[in-house]
């Protein structure tokens, strides 16, 4: 339960950090991920249309922030790690998607990596956790 709360923690505080990264520096995110894409040559995103993703970005990075949050509040409550996997995993399945099928964006696979990754350990934390009768 420890390293279940502390983990919780942890992500809620990446979390928030990010969203405000996307919040107070959207165009910085996306220079910078094109920066180390003309170095390791892949093609640049595009910079266009930042308000919108602004908009989903920070607002994808409350709610998780909110479930990691409620992960580290309520650690008995299986519900709160279940929907932060999925929606983990659903931002890494469609950056991999847009990767394989869009552009190769260098953000497209960092984002479908580490999404997947955050997805996948709190599936197993979800797995390792005791049902608890409602």
């Amino acid at each position: 339960m420890k390293s279940y709360k502390l983990i919780s923690l942890s992500l809620a505080v990446v979390f928030a950090m990010v969203g405000l990264i996307f919040l107070f520096m959207p165009n910085d995110v996306l220079g910078f991920f094109n920066y180390v894409s003309k170095y390791v040559g892949m093609p640049l995103a595009p910079m266009q249309g930042i308000n919108f993703y602004l908009i989903l970005a920070v607002g994808y990075m409350y709610l998780v922030t909110l479930l990691a949050y409620f992960m580290y509040r309520y650690p008995e409550d299986r519900r709160f790690p279940w929907l932060l996997a999925n929606a983990k995993l659903a931002s890494s399945i469609l950056s991999f998607y847009l990767f394989l099928l869009h552009q190769p964006y260098l953000i497209y696979i960092t984002n479908g990596v580490i999404d997947g990754s955050i997805g996948i350990l709190v599936v197993v934390i979800y797995l390792t956790m005791k049902k608890v009768p409602a």
